[in-house]
């Protein structure tokens, strides 16, 4: 990876789990809060650089990221959507960086190899947007060059990066994660993560 770039993961951690039916982010998954796992990627292939946004149940959040997280910015309008979300934590340090890495903080299987590969596909170029590709979709951890930060600051509601990928003149490249873009929606979903975990050890 290119030292002269500056990068930060934006792991989103605001939602109100209401498919789970309770704060997720906390639950405890092989161990340790589900929350731990995408913060310890990131610190692992961006140290130093990682932005937490919270929202919903923000202070047990907190708690249980266990100051894996270098900068933690509040969105009072979490509830309108992932979109003012991504908003918040790409301002916080856009003026920083040089590309920003979306991640979301219920997908436990994006490990700092999943995550260094990501971040290693991006070229440099402040119009290259690199996205992870689960097999059935595209989605997060996604990196955006320098030209996508004023989108991203915009943000509202529910509009997420999908709309930017889609909009611009971007040069959008997939890095093949398969079954490691699972996120974690349900009680059902958090044990298929802690199976897949349990079997890797």
């Amino acid at each position: 990876l290119n030292v002269s770039h500056t990068i930060f993961a934006v792991v989103l951690a605001a939602g109100q789990s209401t498919r789970f039916g309770g704060s997720k982010l906390t639950q405890t998954l092989d161990g340790q809060p589900l929350i731990r796992y995408a913060l310890a990627a990131a610190q692992a292939v961006l140290p130093g650089n990682v932005v937490l946004v919270t929202g919903y149940d923000a202070h047990s959040v907190t708690e249980s990221s266990q100051g894996l997280a270098d900068v933690v910015v509040f969105n009072p309008d979490y509830a309108s959507g992932q979109g003012s979300s991504l908003a918040v934590g790409s301002r916080a340090c856009c003026d920083d960086a040089d590309a920003i890495v979306v991640m979301l903080a219920d997908q436990p299987l994006v490990d700092a190899d999943t995550l260094g590969r990501v971040v290693g596909a991006w070229n440099g170029d402040a119009r290259q947007i690199v996205v992870s590709d689960y097999g059935d979709a595209t989605g997060p951890p996604a990196l955006f060059g320098k030209a996508g930060f004023e989108q991203l600051g915009e943000l509202t509601g529910d509009s997420g990066a999908k709309d930017i990928i889609r909009s611009g003149p971007f040069n959008v490249v997939k890095v093949d994660i398969g079954p490691r873009g699972t996120d974690v929606d349900t009680p059902q979903d958090l044990s298929a993560a802690d199976q897949v975990l349990s079997s890797e050890k």
